[in-house]
């Protein structure tokens, strides 16, 4: 759909930035016209003596107001120590200018009288949806779209008060609603009318350098237009997002905290709009119907930027309105993230754009690739170091130096797992293979994931005494006894380190607040001394971690009688460590100071500071540094801590019919009665032998970031006797299967086979 429209041009421009900034035409027999140049801050002489008799001013000589001189620039520079000739016969001020011509700077617009209502609107759609006649509503919405003085008459809830707070918009959101619902049921003239009006606004609106609120209020209402899904529109959305984009910070700030204020459902549809338009133009199904990507270069920044705006009021809002996983755009997983990710780091935020910067955008599956990748890179510049080593000093190349080798016993796996990291310390960064003592697999992927899980499952076991279980929140967290060795929690660090470098998921139950620390910061600081891992935590989560103690400092909080006298406490905590109870002042002289209903804010701040930063800093600062010192990346300030999380984890949420429907065969077929029998017993399996089935399989129960699809599952035909068990090779994600003659002695066969899932062997 073109529309077309002549400009007029009251200032004059480079042609190189008229054509870049060239809204798309409108068809010459609009009426509408253009009644004024681009906004200015303050009136400009040249408006004044060139301003067109229609519009009801009189016209007024360039000699009369300027006398002596013939062009504005001619101007003498204004300096207090210069004297003027003739100052009292030439001077031009504002109050000798003749009163039409001085209302033209004093006087703001004046906003029309529009008192349509929500009621009276929905009337009138009704009766030109009975009768035919649609001019009445066309008119309403020529009318009303025409610029942002009739947007704001239409749909501010009153056109007195100014509504200049984040608070609100003072919009009538209701009557947005009907008139934007009621859009789509109008003829195409009527929508085409809206289009024109959008158009003649953004021509009258798009040079100025100073908004008010009202212009913010415009903006506001036109970026919720649900016409901007169509390809044929996307010339003036583009535009408009490109106004947002561009406005001032303290304008984002009030769009952001108005944003907030939606619907779901309409925030929803905002945030839809603009990954489809983002995703349409970066892969146009129809490449005809935009223009070519070189003269549109900004759309995407744009767009992206505005989005910006919808995930940062969505961080802000109380309540999340959507999970952060809705402003993941999955087109971006199939372009070259990898240059982008290139040009941001040699870059950073600098004015080119690139999508890391709005990392938020940016699925798990890419940040888990550019990590990957990254992790590559590393592996590949360690062993290169290694070989460039033995070469230059002749000695015999070994192609296990290639390689982080972790030899292991299963009895001492603790120990051992220690000696071996603490001996191969610089060679973390290699990739891994792990052999067991006394087995005789080779480790093509399986044993690695072995040896995480035994060894995860020993440290994380209550009897160790390196880490707490709470049943309420069902996790574990650091225990806070002291010591002078913190030594096993580096390698606990070392070990989710070396589980995110090489890809593999852990089962792990840390509280989310364990991954904002680990992001605290993001790259560890070049000063030693700086304290890491110390976030800014909140009740929410201590929540997660001791539930009961969150929602006894919860009622503290809200208690209304007399806090120092009922609860008796002070600003001093005990907590019990190896058996002994010892107290702890959360400030100086906390013991003597009594908690009341003025500072117990402060007292439960400094409490939930104590649980989850001071009182175990030493074990989670060799803990952060562990992780660190393998996973030290660029990638990590890229990721959200939930994201790191699932890095880590992956997801405990087993879907056995994803399972099934990405699974590849070799030698059998999906219609062949063993494979059949075979999904027949697994998605009847409780959750406990579904995971027993995962891990025997794969060698992890747990879900990759990519879904149930990326462990390329695949079930294999081998041509042995049904009294066989079902065989595995957990380095290829693969399960071999006898052709059993029916489905109970399947069941039964393989429910023997993940049951005592443990230990390595070669065929």
């Amino acid at each position: 759909m073109l529309l077309n429209i002549t400009r007029e041009n009251h200032t004059p421009l480079h042609q190189a930035e008229r054509e870049r900034d060239r809204l798309p035409p409108i068809s010459s027999h609009s009426s509408s016209g253009l009644d004024r140049g681009p906004k200015l801050p303050y009136p400009s002489l040249n408006f004044i003596s060139n301003h067109r008799k229609e519009d009801g001013s009189h016209s007024i000589s360039s000699q009369f107001i300027l006398p002596g001189i013939r062009h504005g620039r001619e101007l003498p520079p204004i300096c207090p120590n210069v004297r003027l000739k003739h100052q009292h016969q030439h001077r031009i001020t504002v109050d000798n200018l003749p009163p039409e011509v001085r209302a033209r700077f004093a006087t703001d617009p004046v906003m029309p009288l529009r008192t349509k209502t929500v009621k009276e609107f929905q009337e009138d759609i009704e009766r030109a949806t009975v009768s035919g006649d649609w001019k009445h509503v066309h008119d309403f919405y020529l009318t009303t779209f025409g610029s942002f003085l009739e947007l704001n008459a239409a749909f501010k809830k009153d056109a007195s008060p100014s509504f200049n707070t984040i608070e609100d918009s003072g919009i009538n959101t209701k009557f947005i609603n009907a008139v934007y619902d009621a859009l789509s049921l109008t003829p195409p003239d009527a929508q085409r009318a809206v289009l024109k009006g959008i158009i003649n606004s953004l021509l009258r609106e798009w040079k100025g350098s100073r908004r008010t609120k009202d212009d913010l209020r415009a903006y506001f209402i036109l970026v919720q237009n649900p016409q901007c899904t169509s390809p044929a529109t996307y010339v003036i959305y583009a535009h408009l997002l490109r106004q947002i984009a561009a406005l001032a910070e303290a304008d984002h700030y009030f769009l952001m905290h108005w944003f907030k204020k939606l619907s779901q459902k309409r925030f929803k549809q905002l945030v839809e709009r603009l990954h489809l338009f983002i995703s349409t133009r970066l892969f146009p199904v129809k490449p005809e119907e935009l223009p070519p990507m070189a003269k549109c270069s900004w759309w995407i920044p744009s767009a992206t930027k505005v989005l910006s705006l919808l995930n940062a009021a969505n961080i802000i809002s109380s309540t999340p309105i959507l999970p952060f996983v809705d402003f993941y755009n999955p087109t971006l997983d199939h372009t070259d993230f990898m240059e982008d990710y290139r040009i941001w780091q040699t870059q950073g935020n600098s004015t080119r754009f690139t999508f890391c910067q709005f990392a938020f955008i940016l699925s798990t599956v890419v940040k888990k690739a550019v990590i990957q990748k990254d992790s590559e890179q590393q592996m590949i510049s360690m062993a290169r170091q290694s070989l460039v080593d033995k070469v230059s000093r002749r000695q015999r190349v070994d192609m296990s130096l290639l390689f982080l080798n972790i030899k292991v016993r299963r009895l001492q796996l603790v120990s051992d797992s220690m000696d071996e990291l603490t001996r191969n310390r610089a060679d973390l960064k290699k990739k891994l293979k792990v052999s067991f003592v006394g087995e005789a697999g080779l480790d093509m992927g399986g044993l690695t994931k072995e040896w995480f899980l035994l060894l995860i499952r020993q440290i994380f076991h209550t009897d160790y005494g390196m880490f707490t279980f709470f049943n309420d929140s069902h996790c574990h967290w650091f225990s806070s006894w002291k010591c002078d060795n913190f030594s096993e929690f580096r390698l606990v660090g070392v070990l989710m380190g070396l589980a995110v470098y090489n890809s593999i998921t852990l089962d792990i139950s840390f509280p989310p607040c364990v991954y904002k620390k680990l992001l605290t910061p993001p790259v560890v600081p070049c000063d030693l001394d700086l304290p890491v891992g110390n976030a800014t935590l909140t009740l929410d989560d201590l929540q997660q971690v001791m539930p009961d103690l969150s929602h006894g400092l919860a009622e503290l909080l809200s208690y209304e009688g007399n806090v120092e006298e009922d609860f008796c406490t002070t600003f001093q905590v005990s907590q019990e460590e190896l058996g002994v109870i010892k107290s702890y002042n959360l400030k100086p002289g906390g013991d003597k100071i009594p908690v009341t209903n003025q500072n117990r804010k402060e007292y439960v701040q400094l409490y939930v500071d104590f649980l989850l930063n001071k009182s175990i800093y030493r074990q989670f600062t060799t803990f952060y540094y562990g992780f660190h010192s393998v996973c030290a990346s660029d990638a990590l300030m890229l990721l959200r801590p939930e994201e790191v999380e699932i890095l880590v984890c992956g997801s405990p949420n087993l879907d056995m019919s994803s399972l099934q429907k990405a699974a590849q065969y070799e030698g059998y077929s999906k219609t062949d009665p063993t494979i059949r029998a075979f999904w027949d017993v697994v998605l009847g399996f409780p959750l406990k032998f579904q995971k027993r089935l995962l891990h025997f399989s794969t060698g992890s129960d747990r879900v990759p970031v990519g879904g149930m699809a990326d462990l390329n599952f695949k079930i294999s035909k081998i041509d042995a006797s049904t009294e066989w068990l079902p065989i595995s090779h957990t380095c290829f994600n693969q399960i071999c299967l006898p052709p059993y003659k029916n489905k109970k002695e399947l069941k039964q066969k393989l429910t023997i086979a993940i049951s005592n899932a443990e230990g390595f062997g070669l065929e």
